[in-house]
This record gives C-alpha cells, structure tokens and sequence, in this order.
C-alpha cells in the first residue's frame, strides 16, 4: 500500500519506444509503481547514418507519443515530471531541434543522459526491483534502439558499466539490406559479428565469479516472453521471470524464417517491433555466447525506474 508521499513522473525517451512512470515511496521505503505506459514511436530511424540524424517522421512521432504519455500522467498529479533521452537524441546532430520541439509544444524540457548516466540509471532502477534483491554480484543488460547498456554489480554495487552502439535500430540498418524479408543467416553472422568486435575486454569485461547471474532489460526480453507465453496461452506475468538462451535461440530461428507481414502476426509482438526483432535476438544470443550465459531473468526495472528512484529520496 502506497502512503500519501509525493509521487513523480518520467518519460523516457528511447530510440524504439517511449516510456512513461509514475512512481511514489511505499511506506517501507520501496519504490512503487502507480502507472506505468509504453509507446512504441520509433525516433531512431537512420540513427547509423554518418552523421547520426533523426529524420522529420520520426521526431513527429516522438512528440506526439511524448503528449499522449504527459495526458495519461496528469490525472495523477506528480510533485515532478522528468523527461530524459538516451542514444538516439544524444548522438544525432539535430537532437537540440528536437528538444526544442519538445520544450515548446509541452513546456518540459529534456535532459539528455550521457551513456555513463543512462547505464548508472538502468542499474539504478535494477537494483531496485525486489525480485532481484537477493543477487549479489550479477550482469545487466539492457538493449534499447541505438545502444546497448552492459553493467557488472559486485555485492549490488556497480564495478563496470559501458555504452555500446550496439541498439537494434542501429543495427538492422547496418546488417539488414531489407527487413521486410526473412532474416538470412548472413545476415544474422553479420550482427552477431559485430557485437563481439564491439563487445569486447576494454569496452567490457566479464570478470564476475563463474556462478554470477545475468539479467536483460528492455523490450527485447520483454517481448520475447510475451510471445513465449502467448504460445501457451498465457499472459506475459503468468510466465517464469528466467529464459533460457535455448528458448531465445529457437525464437530467433523461428522468427527469422518468417517475411515481415508474418512477423507482424506473431501473437504478444508488437506489429511496430516487427521488423527489428529479429535482429535484437539475435543480439541477445550474441551476448549470451560472449558472457557463456545459459539463461536470462527479465526484470522490467529499467532506467525510467532509476530516474524515479534518484528523484525520490529513500526514507531514512
């Protein structure tokens, strides 16, 4: 039960989708989710041009999705409302236009995370989940549109933390000459490929005991399960919290035989995810066989909880 403390909100504005939170302090000091809502609005588009550019459809379908996020918040009040931007705007050289678009229509302005800032947020708000509270030393992942955020706790404090532009906006348009076709498996070499040249000692380091968990946020995982258990007829929270790579593996074989009109078919997808799924497990696996993980557990807690959780002081 959440006590009469002041809640806020954040909207995080992603290069795949943008998410929304309203949070508040439970009467243990817990952070508790009052509302939370997910927009996929693609604003990365073209984000692997040289240079990075956002295009004109995709900045208007991040406003009008950063709009209807601040309608559905407003009933419920919030003492703050944060807005927060990670690789897509931060890396494209008309990301200032877009903040102003933003600032002007809604009166909020953006701040625009650094990489280091968004993979300390991400582990902040992991931390966070109480369904990971008994982990010790343990990776996170987090796959987004344009970057891939790679953290290392030991004794639940950050050791390591990276950055990398490996999103699954980012690489569809590099790997894939035409994602409304099956995802061929050179294709899929290509991706895989790339995230060990990208992911390797120096830009991260997997130096945790063997035994050490990992955990992947983001809607690549989250996506994956909801597709999992709608093949068994259940819902997504119905399902266990841990995949394994096996099931991933298999996933990604299934999806990558299928054209884009099937993939928009596939029960618990997103239609608008559709064409860049493919990719993102493929990325998935890629890190699954760099780190030697044999399984996955998804927690929802990503980076718009670490916001919240830095917004709301723990009671004392």
């Amino acid at each position: 039960m959440v006590t009469k403390a002041p809640a806020v909100a954040v909207i995080d504005i992603g290069s795949n989708s943008i998410k929304s939170l309203v949070a508040a302090r439970g009467p243990r000091g817990e952070l508790v989710a009052l509302k939370a809502q997910t927009i996929d609005a693609r604003i990365s588009a073209g984000i692997s041009r040289t240079p990075p550019r956002l295009a004109a459809a995709g900045m208007r379908s991040g406003l009008a999705a950063i709009r209807e996020l601040l309608d559905g918040i407003a009933r419920l009040a919030p003492a703050q409302t944060v807005l927060v931007a990670t690789s897509a705007v931060r890396d494209a050289v008309n990301g200032a236009e877009f903040r102003r678009r933003v600032s002007e229509a809604t009166g909020h302005d953006i701040r625009i995370l650094s990489g280091a800032e968004e993979a300390a947020l991400i582990g902040r708000g992991l931390v966070a989940d109480p369904a990971l509270a008994t982990l010790q030393d343990f990776y996170v992942f987090d796959l987004g549109g344009g970057s891939l955020e790679c953290l290392a706790f030991r004794g639940r404090n950050v050791e390591r933390a990276a950055s990398l532009p490996l999103g699954c906006v980012r690489l569809t348009e590099m790997c894939v000459a035409d994602p409304s076709r099956p995802f061929a498996p050179d294709e899929q070499s290509r991706v895989s490929q790339r995230v060990k040249e990208v992911l390797v000692p120096g830009a991260f380091t997997f130096g945790l005991p063997a035994a050490s968990e990992a955990v992947f946020a983001g809607g690549t995982v989250t996506c994956a399960r909801a597709v999992l258990a709608a093949r068994t007829g259940r819902a997504l929270l119905e399902t266990p919290p841990v995949i394994s790579v096996e099931m991933l593996r298999a996933l990604l074989a299934d999806v990558s035989s299928k054209p884009l009109a099937e993939r928009r078919r596939i029960q618990g997808l997103p239609p608008r995810r559709a064409d860049v799924f493919p990719v993102a497990l493929a990325t998935v696996v890629a890190v699954a066989e760099i780190g030697g993980f044999g399984e996955f557990r998804h927690s929802f807690h990503n980076l718009r909880y670490g916001v919240a959780a830095e917004l709301l002081p723990a009671r004392g």
